[in-house]
C-alpha cells in the first residue's frame, strides 16, 4: 500500500486538497494495520490508554467520521453512534474483540459514505444538528477538523504499531 500513499496535487483547488489530505491520512491508518493478526490488533501496549489498540483506533475513526458528517453535518440521530453514549466512556473505541478485517471494512464503508456526503454539499454549507454547538460549523471547518483528527490518530497508529512489532515507516 505504501505506493498508494500520495499527497494531493500541489495546485489542487480547496475541495480536492481537503479530501486529498483526508484520504491520505485514512490510507495511512489502514496501512498501519496491514499484516496484523487479530491478537496484535487488540493488544494493549500503552498502559495509561488501554483502549488505544490498533482495533480501537480504527473503530474510533469510523465513528468519528460518522459523528461529524452524518450526525453533526446532516443532522442524523446521534443515538446510533457510541461516541455519544454518556454511560460508557470511550464507547466508540471498544471493539468487543471483533476482527480487525470487519472493523476496517466498516471504516472503509464509512469513509466512502463521508466522501459521498462531501461531494453532494458546498464547503460553505452549515451543519444541521441543532443539539450540538459544533453542528453549527460549516463543512469546510468540519473537513479541516477531520484531517487533524485523522492525522493525529494515524500518528498514534505509528506508535502503537512500532510498540507491537517494531514496524516503522511513513511512506
Amino acid at each position: 500500500m505504501a505506493s498508494e500513499l500520495q499527497r494531493p496535487p500541489l495546485r489542487a483547488d480547496e475541495r480536492i486538497a481537503l479530501i486529498g489530505w483526508l484520504d491520505l491520512q485514512r490510507r495511512i491508518l489502514r496501512w498501519k494495520c496491514e499484516g496484523l493478526d487479530d491478537e496484535d490488533a487488540h493488544r494493549r501496549v500503552i498502559p495509561t490508554s488501554p483502549a488505544m489498540t490498533m482495533a480501537g483506533l480504527v473503530s474510533h475513526m469510523r465513528w468519528t467520521e460518522h459523528m461529524w458528517l452524518e450526525v453533526l453535518f446532516l443532522g442524523g440521530d446521534e443515538k446510533q453512534n457510541p461516541a455519544f453514549d454518556e454511560l460508557s466512556e470511550d464507547a466508540d473505541w471498544h471493539t468487543d474483540g471483533r476482527p480487525l478485517s470487519e472493523l476496517l471494512a466498516e471504516y472503509e464503508a464509512q469513509c466512502a459514505r463521508s466522501n459521498e456526503i462531501v461531494a453532494a454539499a458546498s464547503l460553505d454549507d452549515i451543519g444541521r444538528h441543532p443539539g450540538f454547538h459544533s453542528g453549527g460549523a460549516n463543512l469546510r471547518w468540519m473537513l479541516i477538523h477531520l484531517v487533524e483528527e485523522t492525522a493525529r490518530h494515524a500518528g498514534h497508529a505509528d506508535i502503537v504499531r512500532e510498540l507491537l512489532d517494531g514496524t516503522k515507516g511513513y511512506y
